[in-house]
């Protein structure tokens, strides 16, 4: 949901940054500003309760603060399907099922809220989210808190790496202007994500064409940025793997989009939050280990079809 700026020089996933509302059944993608808010049912559909003495195998492990509150609150951009995507009011996909598979480990509610993905970081600073699970790439600006220009920011985050994600190119159904790398787009305009790595990417590319040139339009969610590739006005979008073939599978029934070349520069998604909080951050990191062990990380991935991102050990701060 690079969003977000990794998932290029930057990596080519929501690595700075899988479908969104792929326009007409569209989803959606996203990176900073609390503008977090609740979806209808506040939760995703998979979360379990718990209570204040959880026989769970990590419960012991969780700061205080979460065994007596029974919730980790989580923010995501539930726009970028199959991570995060909203259904009758819940919040469903990759992320929300992986959720609910951490929860039984560690014996509290995994609460997910939607918000956009450009405020999810800023929301750990404030408190508002305990923690940020949205298809974002795990990068080294982000650990440190630094822009796409290398202007500090804020103080950065750390990461549970959690699923491994390329980035590959949307285009036009029978990509009608031939485009099989990001060198095929200078002298053209594409269309992004704001606040996405893949956004960043873009940026990059524009360099690298010199007198060329390239023509950026950036959109607040993913879903704006396909219907400009749909309709013509940008000649790709760029997105993490899973996500643009995810769209391409789904939107107009196949009929709307392709995804174009391979898969590019492969980096961790991970769970983001406030570096004050290691602690929960490794509790989580063992509670990843756990479902990759007892095999429903593994049952969640084949059942959105996204197997090829699959890691066999979370780790810390992974990114590049």
């Amino acid at each position: 949901m690079t969003a977000g700026s990794p998932r290029c020089t930057t990596p080519l996933t929501r690595l700075t940054a899988v479908a969104a509302l792929a326009v007409a059944g569209a989803l959606v993608l996203t990176g900073c500003g609390d503008q977090t808010k609740k979806d209808d049912s506040g939760s995703s559909s998979g979360a379990t309760s718990s209570t204040s003495k959880s026989a769970a195998p990590l419960f012991s492990k969780l700061p205080q603060k979460f065994q007596d509150a029974g919730v980790i609150k989580v923010g995501t951009d539930a726009s970028y399907a199959p991570m995060e995507q909203t259904s009758d009011g819940k919040i469903i996909g990759i992320d929300p099922d992986l959720g609910a598979a951490l929860s039984k480990q560690l014996g509290v509610k995994l609460e997910f809220t939607n918000g956009q993905f450009d405020g999810l970081i800023t929301s750990l600073y404030t408190g508002r989210e305990d923690v940020v699970m949205s298809a974002m790439s795990d990068t080294k600006d982000r650990q440190q808190g630094l822009d796409d220009k290398g202007k500090k920011t804020g103080k950065g985050v750390d990461f549970v790496d959690y699923y491994m994600s390329g980035s590959s190119l949307l285009v036009q159904k029978g990509n009608p202007k031939n485009v099989t790398s990001l060198a095929d787009v200078c002298g053209q305009t594409v269309a992004v994500q704001r606040g996405t790595i893949y956004e960043d990417a873009f940026k990059k590319q524009k360099t690298a064409c010199g007198s060329k040139g390239l023509t950026i339009q950036a959109f607040d969610t993913d879903a704006e940025a396909q219907t400009r590739v749909k309709a013509g006005g940008a000649v790709a979008d760029l997105n993490d793997t899973p996500v643009a073939a995810y769209i391409a599978q789904k939107s107009g029934g196949g009929k709307d989009f392709e995804v174009a070349g391979s898969p590019a520069d492969a980096g961790p998604f991970g769970i983001a939050l406030d570096k004050s909080n290691s602690q929960l951050r490794d509790v989580l990191q063992q509670a990843v280990n756990a479902i990759i062990q007892d095999g429903s990380y593994a049952q969640v991935l084949h059942k959105w079809n996204a197997d090829s991102g699959a890691i066999k050990t979370a780790s810390i701060n992974g990114g590049s």
